[in-house]
């Protein structure tokens, strides 16, 4: 047959991947933390340079500070830096040690009365903090605080002085509440699923995932979801899916959602993959440096959330 001078197509090269994509994000935009925890979590690094980064964090009082969670600004420790810090050691399987004793020691000098952590300690009021987070002098527990460090402590068998009144609180804050809203769910979520009594916990997650759905605090269908109300002080859209619940499929909340509920849920954390890679950040933006900050930690976790799943992102 005659040529006829047709230049062939080339066959369409494969999308990159969302880790891929992922991965440019982070090296263009995250901190060294973060770059590490990516490098670990997805490319198969060691742990220890993960550790390193986070010593930067550390304070000589065995809290954590500097910005480690973006929305508190200033080098001074504070309960919600110290959990997103026990959070990453977690996920690196390094929660224990003389690391966690000092984190322990630190967590017992800033308890309330009742032995368990405020949101915010008043050292923070020298220091640029997100509006939506209040600074007092005499702060109350909070579970929010409290049940992450709680959970992760025991999930990790770690024993210490400080846990016993602790835990107790949560077990009151967790099944006292009858109305609630997203983050404080999520919290209780934590603690539950690695409290040492199981069958009290499966209890309280039972009632708790009934809380959720009474009052539409999970939104089931994203593609309704004016139908799904934004609770007071959340940003506009502010919504929370069923896989902030259940973060991996082992977790008490899974029980929560139907197949179909989790399959909508989990493919609409996938979509909303932005395309210079990166995760957008769904809670209220105060400033410019800790939305950008954040963005990298939304898109490690819902990277993580979508391989805990079977999900391919790679």
């Amino acid at each position: 047959m005659a040529e006829t001078g047709a230049t062939e197509v080339p066959p369409t090269p494969p999308p990159h991947s969302p880790v891929t994509r992922a991965e440019r994000f982070v090296w263009l935009t995250a901190r060294v933390l973060e770059q590490r925890r990516f490098a670990h979590h997805f490319r198969g690094a060691a742990a220890d340079p993960v550790e390193t980064a986070l010593d930067a964090y550390r304070n000589e009082d065995g809290g954590y500070g500097h910005a480690l969670e973006p929305d508190l600004r200033g080098p001074v420790s504070q309960p919600l830096h110290t959990a997103h810090a026990l959070r990453v050691l977690d996920a690196v399987g390094r929660c224990a040690g003389q690391r966690v004793e000092r984190m322990c020691r630190y967590l017992t000098s800033v308890s309330t009365a009742d032995g368990a952590l405020p949101a915010i300690h008043p050292s923070q009021r020298d220091y640029p903090t997100a509006p939506f987070v209040p600074v007092v002098d005499d702060p109350p527990s909070d579970l929010l605080a409290t049940g992450p460090v709680v959970g992760l402590l025991h999930r990790n068998e770690v024993w210490h002085a400080w846990l016993f009144r602790a835990t107790d609180f949560c077990w009151r804050a967790v099944e006292s509440l009858e109305k609630s809203h997203p983050y404080e769910i999520e919290a209780a979520v934590t603690f539950l699923d690695s409290a040492p009594d199981r069958p009290r916990a499966e209890a309280a997650a039972d009632r708790l995932g009934r809380l959720v759905r009474d009052h539409r605090l999970a939104a089931l269908d994203p593609d309704d979801l004016d139908a799904y109300p934004v609770s007071p002080g959340y940003a506009p859209g502010e919504h929370h899916f069923p896989h902030d619940y259940a973060r991996t499929p082992s977790s008490l909340a899974r029980a929560w959602f139907t197949d179909d509920e989790m399959a909508r849920s989990l493919d609409h954390l996938a979509a909303q993959q932005q395309e210079d890679g990166g995760w957008p950040v769904r809670w209220r933006h105060w400033a410019p440096a800790p939305a950008l900050e954040a963005r990298p930690l939304v898109t490690i976790e819902a990277l993580r959330v979508l391989s805990a799943y079977g999900r391919a992102v790679d």
